[in-house]
């Protein structure tokens, strides 16, 4: 794959360097295949595995699978044991590799040894469905669609139904004392209020910041793709057509909810999504640079490229309208109040890539992401809009894999969906 990368990109030596660096780095440094056949994979500078952040680590690898067994069963060993944890906790969002109590244990919520953090976050489930969907539809496997995959299914979807009430069916509450105020939910650990949509709720955002609004809308889209995925898996692997149905069902559900509730008229842009919602007719309008994303959705499955409500949405994320929009003197995008203030997020530049339509602009945001990445080779989590040489996070295995996606992507290697 790096010989195919470095052939197709001739004149790009350092692009070629870094795209190296990033595939390699994930694999080597980050991925423990275990006796029992499943695989452990770290963050990479935090020890635990978070169930969004090790799926995204992994999807490029499924170009490889089609071919190489070795691979597959790495990425198969995954999703078992992500299907081990969501079994195990499936308001968690990550994990310690054994039963060691590590991580935040003081948190005051349902804690326990496997736990590293439990945060509330749909995207949590929904990865974990993706992955095992794309590994499918990449190398032809099944196995990993075994009976604790279909219970783990149906955990999901009682999960979800649940938090479509989360005032009055949720048992989730969730405080963390003597922390920032994005680290914990208000209202005793219930967070804001809100009211029935359809939508299902989420605690917190994929950036691990909690949400403003319940209705975190980029994730119930995510949702509804990964129960599309869900119906066909029942359906065809394994002649279920009661799980079937209730995820049909409650895609549908979640789609009117996003239909009545998250479309908003700007009086820039025209019909946009917002960001968070929360029932009662309060919206948030911004984009945050973690996917599930806003920005991301033509990635995710959700919409097309060319849907008018998106495009006004991308136009607005991607301006100063947005607030976590920032420009400077070596780069403009889209950062998160998860990092400092005019900080840009190399995934954002990349999901930026990975969703335009115009070669020209993706071959441009690979050059500002090369140019950005302070002489280290690697992708960071957020850096200076200023200084590229001020960054968060050296070691981050997901903004490595998805800037090797969108160096893929450019070299005309999809990933089947």
């Amino acid at each position: 794959m790096i010989e195919r990368i470095r052939q197709d990109l001739p004149d790009q030596p350092k692009l070629v360097s870094m795209f190296e660096n990033c595939f390699t780095n994930t694999l080597l440094t980050t991925i423990q295949q275990k006796d029992d056949g499943t695989t452990f994979v770290i963050t990479g500078d935090i020890p635990a595995m978070w169930l969004r952040d090790s799926a995204a680590q992994v999807r490029p690898y499924l170009i490889l699978a089609q071919e190489d067994e070795q691979i597959a069963s790495m990425i198969e060993g995954l999703v078992k044991r992500q299907i081990r944890y969501i079994r195990l906790d499936p308001y968690a969002n990550a994990f310690n590799e054994q039963q060691s109590g590590n991580g935040h244990q003081d948190d005051l919520t349902e804690m326990n040894d496997w736990i590293w953090e439990r945060k509330y976050e749909i995207d949590s489930l929904a990865y974990p469905i993706q992955l095992s969907y794309l590994l499918w539809k990449n190398s032809g496997r099944t196995s990993q669609f075994d009976e604790s995959f279909r219970a783990a299914a149906q955990t999901i979807l009682e999960l979800w139904r649940t938090e479509q009430h989360h005032e009055t069916q949720s048992p989730y509450t969730f405080q963390r004392l003597n922390a920032p105020l994005t680290d914990t939910l208000v209202r005793d650990g219930k967070g804001s209020e809100t009211a029935y949509t359809g939508m299902t709720w989420s605690g917190f955002r994929p950036s691990d910041d909690c949400c403003q609004y319940g209705y975190l809308v980029p994730s119930n889209m995510f949702a509804i793709v990964a129960l599309r995925y869900l119906t066909e898996i029942a359906e065809a692997v394994y002649g279920d057509q009661e799980l079937a149905d209730q995820a049909r069902e409650l895609a549908k559900e979640i789609q009117q909810g996003i239909d009545n509730h998250a479309i908003v008229e700007h009086p820039e842009f025209g019909h946009i999504y917002a960001y968070e919602t929360d029932g009662f007719g309060n919206h948030n309008l911004m984009d945050d640079a973690n996917v599930p994303s806003l920005l991301a959705l033509p990635y995710l499955g959700y919409v097309d490229e060319n849907d008018e409500v998106y495009l006004n949405t991308r136009r607005f994320i991607l301006s100063p309208s947005n607030p976590y929009f920032y420009e400077g003197t070596a780069a403009s995008g889209i950062g998160s109040p998860h990092t400092p203030e005019g900080y840009i997020w190399h995934i954002a530049l990349s999901m930026q890539g990975l969703t335009s339509q115009e070669r020209e602009e993706k071959l441009r945001l690979l050059a500002l992401i090369r140019d950005t990445d302070a002489d280290t080779g690697l992708t960071h989590e957020g850096f200076s809009a200023n200084d590229p040489h001020q960054y968060t996070r050296p070691w981050f295995s997901w903004s490595n894999m998805l800037f090797s996606e969108l160096v893929m992507d450019y070299c005309g290697l999809r990933i089947h969906k």
